[in-house]
């Protein structure tokens, strides 16, 4: 039975940026969250794609042709991959690229492709509450104060794992309790003590120069911005 407000997020690496011109996917990392929230329940797995590795790529995720060599090829891992997201919506940074790459390898399987009906894309969401800044992943850790130290090379777990945590705030963010402050009780009628309601200072958002600037551009693409007449006088 599907879990009320479960979604995967997902991500994947791959040896190019087609499918279409014989590249596979390597790599496909899934994080599980329910109510927005991670619950600690992961999907991980390496991919052989049966071909080399090109440089560009490898200068990516730092996966190796030797190394992929070693782990099952993606026929092997498709039935628990499936299992895993069930028919949970999945959250994808950009998609399209990843679900034509697990289309692709589904189609050599014959089985069903993933709509891209059921995927919600925090390119689109970022873009659109943040018009004219960056909406790459590192551009969306640094706005929101998540820490991506560890991320000298793409990887599709710990990616999902990042994408997670942007995404709940791209939802609005941590709530103070969660609901836990309020009062229930027992079908004995004895009162359950509410949580304390734990209050944290107010972060402070850096917005790089860069973004500053595209904001600016934006601004003078609007005409006769209401703002503007506002502030003249009558």
């Amino acid at each position: 039975m599907a879990h009320v407000g479960r979604e995967i997020v997902l991500d994947t690496e791959t040896t190019g940026l087609d499918p279409l011109a014989g590249h596979r996917l390597v790599e496909i990392g899934c994080v599980e969250v329910i109510n927005y929230v991670p619950t600690g329940r992961t999907f991980h797995r390496y991919i052989n794609p049966e071909r080399d590795m090109p440089e560009e790529a490898f200068r990516v995720h730092g996966l190796s042709a030797d190394f992929l060599a070693k782990h099952p090829v993606f026929r092997d891992q498709v039935t628990d991959f499936l299992d895993f997201i069930g028919d949970a919506p999945l959250v994808i940074h950009n998609a399209e690229f990843d679900l034509k790459f697990l289309n692709a390898e589904l189609a050599r399987l014959k089985r069903p492709s993933l709509p891209s009906a059921r995927a919600t894309d925090t390119v689109k969401i970022a873009r659109k509450l943040f018009p004219g800044a960056r909406a790459n992943l590192d551009a969306l850790c640094q706005r929101f104060g998540i820490d991506n130290s560890n991320r000298a090379y793409h990887g599709a777990l710990l990616d999902a794992r990042l994408l997670a945590d942007v995404y709940l705030e791209l939802r609005g963010g941590k709530q103070p309790d969660f609901g836990l402050g309020v009062t229930t009780t027992t079908d004995t009628a004895t009162p359950i003590a509410a949580a304390p309601r734990q209050r944290r200072a107010a972060r402070t958002f850096t917005i790089p120069e860069e973004e500053r600037e595209a904001h600016r551009r934006f601004l003078g693409k609007l005409t006769d911005p209401l703002w503007v007449r506002l502030a003249e006088p009558a």
